[in-house]
């Protein structure tokens, strides 16, 4: 036997798993279906957001934050309702990860040179009761070099492995089975799949040139989620939620295929909570795809007239940036899989970023010059290249032209331009005062309160209609895959269980193929920047318990 450990997926929980067992003297085989480009996953794409309680960047922007509330928050947006079955090992991992997040989370990161932009996001602010849906204070930590900054030391860490031979990375090797001998997973059998040039992200070819077998005292599976295989994720959509969207686009490579998940509930691993699936209402068609109809998120501000297909304004607290499946399930329920904001430019100024580490060039690059640049430009140079170029994106000078150019282009004709100037009209009507019955407008004030969203994210209350603040401009929103909230369900040290609850010998699972930790750490439900750190969080703990028990 050459190895300690086998890891099936070398994303962000892999790398991080890796680093620990191969720090602690364990000998790793680390496998990917891509090509070496691609180390690093999806969290290379990401924005980098993390979330973190009481840090000191909250508390320099004068946020008053505390486990106690962060624990309130979490409970009121998972909405725990299978405690006693799926939702158990969930709900403990939710309590370590609040833990985790208030605790050495920041400390261990910055030992490894991770660094935070001092402007704090409030993410999924909620707009229901204190003990409801989302997060009361801003938690959205940015990394300073968005994900790639957060994948970095990991992946360095690993290199430093490869060269000192405790680790083997063997990109383009693909699992397509867990090996047992009475009852334990002993090793991994699969495909090599033709060398590949593609790019990090790009589709790579699936032409299988050979075959592997490998054994080992323990696999761990980091293989990510399914939102890259919108066939799974329509066969998995929650009747909650509708009829799954006929039309979607991808916001994750094609490589987050959800093969391992099957592959591994073969062997008796137990999923859970399939049905649990986080994806976002706010897509943008990509005019530069890296992967296959690549979507790309906006990261909105609170400002933004939200409406439905027909054009009807969606009721409190549908506004951009509140609850995502909220709004979600309110989309489903027009017949149509997309919606529209209609602003103004002195909005889009303000309020508009776009996910994405490669949307985030000054960010990622961790240019000073220019961020500063990005505060003082009007628009910011990517959103600029939507408006521009981007399908999605109408603007015009007059209510009229928009609402035209909106039935044109979606070819239904849906849009009423009386209607839609009602609207408006009766929201302008309620910023003549600094109090008012709109609840998106005494949002949108109350958002003002926080100094980050003052200085940099919100833009003050004005009238739509008011051509000073103009040119208008109207945004058709796609559904956009993302995060798989179910999956393999494991107990506190990472061991997957099966349908008995028992742990299989030999079997971990971290990242989000294990729902984040437990088969379901988010419940129903995310407070966002959760989804790279449930990766940090569950690849350390595995990576620790399988080098320990080893």
């Amino acid at each position: 036997m050459d190895f300690d450990i086998i890891v099936v997926g070398a994303g962000l929980a892999g790398l991080v798993a890796t680093a620990e067992m191969a720090d602690a003297g364990k000998k790793v085989l680390l496998l990917d279906q891509e090509p070496e480009a691609s180390m690093g996953g999806q969290a290379f794409w990401s924005f980098g957001g993390l979330f973190l309680v009481d840090s000191p960047e909250q508390r320099r922007m004068g946020i008053k934050d505390s486990k106690e509330l962060a624990w309130q928050d979490w409970l009121g947006t998972a909405g725990f309702d299978r405690e006693e079955n799926e939702d158990y090992w969930g709900r403990k991992w939710a309590e370590a990860y609040i833990d985790f997040a208030a605790g050495e989370k920041r400390a261990w990161l910055k030992e490894m040179g991770v660094r935070f932009f001092p402007v704090v996001g409030w993410a999924e602010r909620g707009g229901y009761l204190a003990d409801g849906h989302g997060n009361s204070v801003p938690r959205f930590h940015i990394v300073w070099g968005t994900g790639p900054g957060i994948v970095a030391p990991f992946e360095q860490r690993v290199r430093e492995h490869i060269k000192n031979g405790l680790v083997k990375f063997l990109p383009r090797h693909r699992v397509d089975q867990l090996i047992t001998t009475n009852g334990a997973v002993v090793g991994v059998s699969g495909s090599v799949l033709v060398p590949s040039t593609a790019a990090r992200g790009e589709d790579s070819s699936r032409e299988v040139v050979g075959s592997f077998e490998y054994r080992s005292q323990a696999v761990l599976v980091t293989s990510g989620g399914i939102g890259g295989n919108l066939e799974l994720v329509r066969k998995n959509w929650p009747s909650r939620l509708g009829e799954p969207p006929k039309e979607m686009v991808t916001g994750v490579p094609a490589h987050v295929d959800g093969r391992m998940l099957a592959i591994t509930e073969e062997a008796g691993g137990r999923i859970v909570n399939r049905d649990r699936m986080w994806h976002y209402t706010e897509g943008l068609k990509n005019w530069n795809p890296i992967w296959s109809n690549h979507g790309i998120r906006i990261l909105p501000g609170p400002s933004s007239i939200w409406l439905d297909a027909t054009g009807k304004r969606f009721q409190a607290p549908n506004f951009p940036g509140f609850d995502t499946l909220g709004t979600l399930d309110a989309i489903k329920k027009t017949g149509y899989d997309y919606s529209w904001f209609i602003l103004t430019h002195k909005i889009i100024e303000k309020e508009f970023a776009l996910s994405g580490s490669e949307q985030n060039p000054d960010l990622t690059g961790k240019s000073i010059r220019k961020v500063i640049g990005r505060a003082l430009q009007r628009v910011p140079a990517p959103v600029k290249a939507f408006m521009e170029k981007g399908e999605d994106f109408i603007v015009a000078d007059h209510l009229a032209e928009l609402v035209s150019g909106m039935n044109k282009l979606t070819g239904e004709n849906l849009l009423n331009l009386e209607h839609i100037k009602e609207q408006i009209e009766a929201r302008d009507r309620e910023i003549d005062n600094t109090f008012t019955k709109d609840l998106q407008i005494t949002a949108m004030r109350g958002a003002r309160n926080y100094l980050g969203d003052k200085l940099i994210r919100v833009a003050s209350p004005h009238k739509i209609l008011d051509p000073k603040n103009g040119p208008l401009i109207a945004v058709r929103l796609n559904i956009l895959s993302r995060k798989t909230l179910g999956g393999l369900q494991t107990d506190l040290s990472g061991k997957v269980l099966n349908s008995s609850g028992h742990p299989i010998p030999g079997l971990y699972a971290a990242g989000e193929v294990s729902g984040f930790g437990g088969g379901g750490i988010h419940g129903y439900r995310s407070l966002e920047g959760t989804f790279l750190g449930g990766c940090l969080f569950t690849g350390r703990v595995a990576g620790r318990t399988i080098a320990a028990e080893l």
